[in-house]
């Protein structure tokens, strides 16, 4: 008690209180990520930026117009993806712009209980992912990891489908086949597969190219690309010299001039035809309007690859196949991997030249067991 006493008895001390600090106006906008600098003030919810009107959230009816035209020319690979996908979600009751990070897994876990290509379903889910609007694209770590263990269980769904080159020994009768009856669709196809062979070039860029995108020389035409898959806002200047039996230069002159004998000169540079060889009006005119589909090029290669009796090794016959074929001629004819990076316009350093082409065709002329003597045996007389 005497303790207590002496503490009740002791003399009272006024303690000088801080001021409370004042609350802040509003929630603080901050994470793991912010960087403040000495005097900056805490952000917050209540820091409200520029007051906006209708005539700040609307577009014209030009840009509106615009904008539906530049979705409706999306390519056909992302409207695939992406109708499909749309038909699971609306299948399952799920939401499919913007996804899920969950529907987006479980979709990709879809594709591989179907038992797809690894290819296959990389390429789906990515057009699917980037068709999502902007800031809201779905967490593709989940699916990425579903995705390593199905290449692990399945191998074979890994295995990358290759297209047939075709060389100049397949080209050349393709090419004669098609212009034995002189019909206009032939006088096409030849001009088409001798440009893609020497462009080296996707099937989808040789026939998105116009007349004026090209000039023809004696011995040479000249292409200006304005951008192609790996030089996405990179116009190329391109020079494709002519060589014998290609024929390039005489082959592009006839088919133009049979365009011009009806009065196009300029505008896609390959076109649908029809059976009489007048160009397909634009009544006719497909998605891509007067432009050759890409598909179209593949059934064309595949009909004068059995019209002119050829058979491969296997695999499949394609329009990349001219594409590849030119790529694999100069890898046999010793062309290093700059000149095959600098023909195809692959990327600098890409795998894609040596690891398809390059190595396959150096494998090719060896033979290890070609050091092993003849077998020759004496003859002998049996008794």
């Amino acid at each position: 008690m005497h303790d207590q006493e002496d503490i009740l008895d002791g003399e009272l001390v006024e303690v000088e209180l801080l001021p409370a600090a004042p609350p802040p106006a509003g929630r603080p906008l901050v994470d793991q990520h912010t960087v403040l600098r000495p005097g900056q003030a805490i952000a917050t919810d209540a820091d409200r930026g520029p007051s906006y009107t209708e005539r700040d959230l609307y577009v014209s009816e030009e840009t509106a117009a615009a904008l539906q035209e530049s979705s409706a020319a999306e390519s056909p690979p992302r409207k695939t993806a992406m109708r499909l996908f749309e038909a699971w979600c609306a299948k399952h009751g799920r939401v499919a712009i913007p996804c899920t990070t969950a529907t987006y897994t479980e979709y990709g876990q879809h594709l591989m209980s179907r038992s797809l290509k690894v290819s296959t379903i990389r390429n789906y889910m990515s057009l699917i992912r980037t068709s999502m609007p902007a800031g809201k694209q779905p967490d593709n770590s989940l699916y990425l990891q579903l995705l390593a263990a199905y290449r692990r269980k399945n191998k074979r769904a890994s295995r990358k489908k290759e297209a047939f080159p075709l060389t100049l020994p397949y080209l050349v009768p393709m090419m004669l086949k098609a212009e034995e009856d002189g019909r206009a669709i032939g006088i096409r196809d030849a001009a088409m597969f001798a440009f893609g062979y020497r462009f080296l070039g996707r099937s989808i860029e040789d026939v998105s190219l116009d007349i004026e995108d090209i000039k023809i020389l004696d011995d040479r035409i000249v292409v200006w690309l304005v951008a192609d898959k790996t030089h996405k806002s990179e116009e190329q200047t391109i020079t494709l010299h002519d060589r014998p039996h290609l024929n390039l230069v005489p082959r592009m002159r006839r088919w133009l001039a049979h365009l011009a004998a009806q009065g196009v000169t300029t505008g896609p540079l390959f076109r649908q035809l029809l059976k009489n060889g007048k160009v397909a009006p634009r009544t006719l005119a497909t998605k891509r309007e007067e432009y050759l589909r890409g598909h179209v090029v593949n059934e064309r290669v595949k009909h004068w690859f059995a019209a002119a009796g050829l058979v491969t090794d296997g695999r499949s016959v394609t329009s990349h196949g001219l594409r590849a074929g030119g790529a694999t001629d100069l890898a046999e004819a010793e062309a290093t991997d700059q000149e095959l990076e600098e023909a195809g316009r692959w990327a600098k350093g890409s795998p894609i030249p040596r690891r398809d082409y390059v190595r396959p065709a150096k494998d090719a002329k060896q033979d290890p067991f070609s050091k092993i003597p003849v077998y020759a045996p004496e003859r002998t007389t049996t008794p």
